[in-house]
C-alpha cells in the first residue's frame, strides 16, 4: 500500500521550514544540466533500496537529473557478496579464492551490460564497486557511498574492496568510526527518513487496528516490537531470549517483523530458525511482512508500546530513526550508527547483552512517563539531523564539492 502521489517538496515545508526547502532549490540550481547516475544492487528489499527510492524522485523535483540503474546478479553472486559483507563488518566469513575470481567475473559482466552516461556516478555498497573500472574510459566523478560500518573489517576482504575504492574521486560513509583511512576524499554523510513516505506519515488510529487485525495482533498487551529484515546481524534470537526474560515480570507480547532482500539469500534460513525458536508461543508473532507493506511497518511501529533493534552489527540503523520519528522510546545496541541516534537516557537506552535488553525493556514497560518523555525527545532529534530534506542538502554540498580542488586526504562533515 503506497500514497496515490509522491510528496511535493512544499509538502515538507511544515515539517522542516520553508527556509530549508528554498536553500535546497538554491544548491540543486547549481547543478542544472548534470545526470547523477546512481547504482547499487536491488531496486527492492533493505534500506539502500528504500532511501534510494524516496530521494531519486525529491532531487528530480529539485530539478536534479538523477536516474537508479542496479547490477544484475544470480544466487551465487549474491551469496558471494553477502559474505563480502558480513566480513566487513568484522565478522567471520569462509572466503576462497574462487569467491574473488567470481566478484571481478560478474563485475567484468557489469562493466559490459551497463551503460554508463552521467556526469556524476554515485555507486552504493561493495556490490557494484569494480564498476569504476569504467573511469578511465568515461571519466566525470566516481563517488562511492558505504552504507555499512566497515571500523573493524577483515582484512583480506576490505583489502581486495579497498583496491576499487582506491579510483574514487570520493568516498562517503555514515560516520567517522564507520570509516578506513584512505587517501581519498572522504565525505561524512548520515542517512535519511522520509517523514512523508507510508513508512513513516501519520495515520490514524482505524488503520492501526485494521493492520492488527490483518496479523491477527490484539493491542490487550503491551507490545514489544523489532522491525527488520531476518538476519542474523540483527540478532532475532538475542530479542526472544530478552523477551522471555521480561515476560517472566510483565505480562506483554512481541512482534519480529520484516521482509526479506533480493540481495540476500541467507534471509529465508534466518526467519525459519526464528520461527522454529518461538516454538508456537502465542506472545509471539513472527511476520513476514512483502516489500510493499510499509503502511503496515508504519501500523506496528505505532501499536508499539516499546521499539527494539538488538543487532550485533548495524550500518546506520535507520528502523532507529522511524522508530522515534513516531514517537516511541526504544531500546538499541550501542553498535554502528545507533548511538548517534539513540543518545542514551536522552532519546532511547542503550544496551550491550541480552540481560541489559531485557532490563531496559521492564523499566519502560512498568513506567510509561519516562518511556514517552523519551520518545518525544527522540522525534525532535530525528527532525534536526536524519529527514530525508538534511541528506539531499548534504549530497547536494557533496557533488559540487567533488568538482572543486581539494587534498585527497580531506575528510569533510557534512
Amino acid at each position: 500500500m503506497r500514497l496515490k502521489s509522491k510528496p511535493r517538496l512544499e509538502d515538507y515545508e511544515p515539517i522542516v521550514s520553508k527556509s530549508c526547502i528554498e536553500e535546497l532549490r538554491a544548491l540543486a540550481r547549481k547543478l542544472s544540466g548534470k545526470v547523477v547516475q546512481i547504482i547499487n544492487s536491488t531496486f527492492i528489499g533493505g534500506g539502500v533500496s528504500e532511501i534510494l527510492g524516496h530521494m531519486v524522485p525529491l532531487f528530480n523535483q529539485l530539478g536534479v537529473d538523477a536516474r537508479w540503474d542496479v547490477i544484475r546478479g544470480d544466487e551465487t553472486f549474491f551469496e558471494v557478496t553477502k559474505k563480502f559483507h558480513n566480513a566487513l563488518h568484522g565478522e567471520k566469513e569462509k572466503i576462497s579464492p574462487q569467491d574473488f575470481a567470481l566478484f571481478r567475473e560478474v563485475t567484468k559482466q557489469h562493466l559490459e551490460e551497463l551503460s554508463f552516461y552521467g556526469d556524476i556516478f554515485f555507486i552504493q555498497d561493495p556490490q557494484p564497486v569494480g564498476l569504476v573500472a569504467k573511469k578511465k574510459e568515461v571519466g566525470r566523478n566516481w563517488v562511492w557511498r558505504c552504507h555499512i560500518d566497515i571500523s573493524k573489517p577483515d582484512k583480506r576482504v576490505w583489502n581486495f574492496i579497498r583496491q576499487f575504492v582506491l579510483d574514487y574521486d570520493a568516498a562517503v560513509f555514515s560516520a567517522p568510526n564507520f570509516a578506513q583511512r584512505l587517501p581519498v576524499r572522504q565525505f561524512m554523510i548520515t542517512p535519511s527518513i522520509d517523514p512523508l513516505s507510508d513508512k513513516n506519515r501519520e495515520i490514524d488510529q482505524n488503520t492501526v487496528d485494521s493492520v492488527l487485525t490483518k496479523y491477527g495482533l490484539t493491542s490487550n498487551k503491551p507490545m514489544v516490537v523489532q522491525i527488520s529484515r531476518f538476519d542474523r546481524l540483527k540478532d532475532p534470537l538475542g530479542v526472544l531470549e530478552a523477551f522471555e526474560i521480561v515476560k517472566k515480570a510483565v505480562d506483554c507480547q512481541l512482534v519480529l517483523a520484516g521482509g526479506t532482500a533480493a540481495d540476500d539469500p541467507e534471509s529465508e534460513e534466518v526467519l525459519e530458525e526464528v520461527r522454529r525458536r518461538a516454538n508456537g508461543n502465542r506472545d509471539i508473532h513472527v511476520l513476514l511482512v512483502p516489500p510493499e507493506s510499509d503502511l503496515e511497518i508504519n501500523a506496528l511501529q505505532r501499536a508499539a508500546t516499546v521499539i527494539i533493534q538488538k543487532s550485533l552489527k548495524e550500518g546506520f540503523g535507520l528502523t532507529i530513526s522511524e522508530a522515534l520519528w513516531k514517537g516511541k522510546p526504544v531500546v538499541a545496541s550501542a553498535v554502528g550508527g545507533i548511538p548517534l541516534q539513540v543518545k542514551n537516557a536522552l532519546t532511547g537506552l542503550l544496551c550491550y547483552s541480552v540481560e541489559g535488553a531485557a532490563y531496559h525493556l521492564k523499566r519502560l514497560l512498568t513506567n510509561p512517563e519516562y518511556a514517552s518523555w523519551l520518545g518525544q525527545n527522540g522525534k525532535e532529534h530525528v527532525r534536526q539531523n536524519f529527514l530525508v530534506t538534511n541528506q539531499i542538502k548534504d549530497l547536494l554540498l557533496m557533488f559540487l564539492a567533488i568538482g572543486l580542488p581539494g587534498k585527497s586526504s580531506d575528510v569533510v562533515h557534512l
